[in-house]
């Protein structure tokens, strides 16, 4: 048998890496870095276990992928080697364009880029470094590939990705409703016409996952303490930029001085050599390390937001099913300009009003369909007994507003 190395994982126990490609993948700095990089960015505020990273997301997805080769492989489905390789290339490789706080990085730094756009570029990369031994796993990552249902293993509703961050992000933060059995779903996954299909025994494991991930959004990535942080964040972050337009000097690390002081676009980004080499410097760390300095800054917009940020001094947020009137924000921002003795405008930056809409399950997405004994399928809404599938797939919409809460109150 050829060698191969053992990682312990908390969640799934060991996990075996082939020698040869897969193991030269793990051990590439690119992959590296996201060791770097939290898996579930500020939620730790809310979860203090979510120390997770990345990387170790990425592994346990390998591993799934692993797992579901085999028994796909086991029911007669043909899967040659070259292809079983590189779908497990692809999938270890899935999130290598995240940055740190991923989505508040695209939302700030970087713009118009999203975080699988970066992934890709930086596969090309490694694939020119590495001979072209990655062809293979960008053409299923970007679905080019004849074989389907190796992309929807990659990417789709019951992908190895979220199979393991629903269960490995319910272990680290406590929330043992998204412990979904993903054992179970990979053992009762097959092949029809190319497609991903569910055996009819399965289905209530399916019903399971797709409750479990509605918990984990409501509990987990939304939750309204995780949506201030963010917030902050993000108004840290801009007002860092708008400083350096003005020509401000702030402290920062190398790379993420080089996001303050550019504006980048999507041309620039995909043109210009610097900003792909500057973002994989990029990593929790630098931004921790700048907000740090920044909370004692002169401008008391940065410092109290950064001050904010690293003393977990955070934002009121309050929740409704209809958004904010004006005269409410008008009163807060009035407010806050007292408060801090700053301009109305600078008061902005310490109020953030958004919605967010979450339906879990869209079939035009790409549906879960249930195969029964007689070769027949039907979509997972129509096959399940239970009402929640067509409550899952109603659409959920919850106005956001964070402000800075007034002197008197803790929090």
């Amino acid at each position: 048998m050829s060698e191969r190395k053992i990682i312990n994982d908390p969640v799934f126990g060991f996990i075996n890496i082939p020698k040869g490609l897969l193991y030269d993948i793990v051990c590439h700095p690119l992959l590296q870095r996201l060791t770097r990089i939290k898996q579930l960015g500020l939620a730790s505020a809310v979860y203090p276990g979510a120390q997770h990273t990345r990387f170790q997301h990425s592994l346990g997805a390998f591993h799934l992928m692993s797992e579901t080769i085999k028994h796909l492989t086991a029911k007669g489905n043909f899967i040659f080697d070259s292809e079983a390789e590189a779908v497990q290339a692809a999938i270890l490789l899935h999130d290598i364009g995240h940055g740190p706080f991923s989505h508040v990085l695209e939302n700030t730094l970087v713009g118009g880029v999203s975080h699988e756009e970066i992934s890709l570029m930086l596969m090309e990369r490694m694939n020119h470094e590495m001979k072209g031994q990655l062809h293979l796993a960008i053409q299923i990552f970007k679905d080019e590939y004849p074989k389907k249902f190796l992309h929807q293993l990659v990417s789709g509703q019951l992908d190895m990705d979220r199979l393991d961050y629903l269960r490995r992000d319910s272990f680290y933060t406590g929330v043992t409703e998204g412990n979904i059995g993903s054992a179970r779903i990979i053992k009762m996954l097959d092949v029809k016409d190319d497609h991903l299909v569910v055996e009819a025994k399965g289905i209530y494991s399916i019903e399971n996952f797709l409750m479990s991930r509605r918990l984990m959004y409501w509990q987990v990535y939304l939750h309204k303490t995780s949506v201030a942080y963010e917030k902050m964040l993000i108004s840290a972050l801009l007002r860092a930029k708008k400083l350096a337009a003005q020509g401000t000097e702030l402290f920062a690390s190398p790379a993420l001085k080089f996001f303050l002081y550019n504006t980048i676009g999507k041309e620039e980004f995909y043109n210009n050599p610097n900003c792909l080499e500057n973002f994989i410097q990029l990593d929790d760390n630098d931004i921790w390390t700048a907000l740090k300095v920044w909370s004692t800054h002169s401008d008391i917009v940065l410092s109290s937001l950064s001050r904010g940020i690293i003393n977990r001094k955070l934002f009121k947020v309050e929740v409704s099913s209809s958004p904010i009137s004006i005269r409410k924000k008008e009163e807060i921002i009035q407010r806050i300009s007292n408060q801090l003795l700053i301009s109305k405008k600078d008061a902005n930056y310490f109020l953030s009003t958004s919605y967010i809409e979450n339906n879990m399950y869209k079939k035009e997405d790409d549906s879960i369909e249930i195969i029964y004994n007689d070769g027949s399928t039907k979509d997972i809404a129509e096959a399940s007994d239970m009402l929640n599938i067509s409550l899952l797939s109603r659409k959920v919409k919850k106005y956001y507003v964070c402000y800075l809460r007034p002197e008197k109150e803790g929090h």
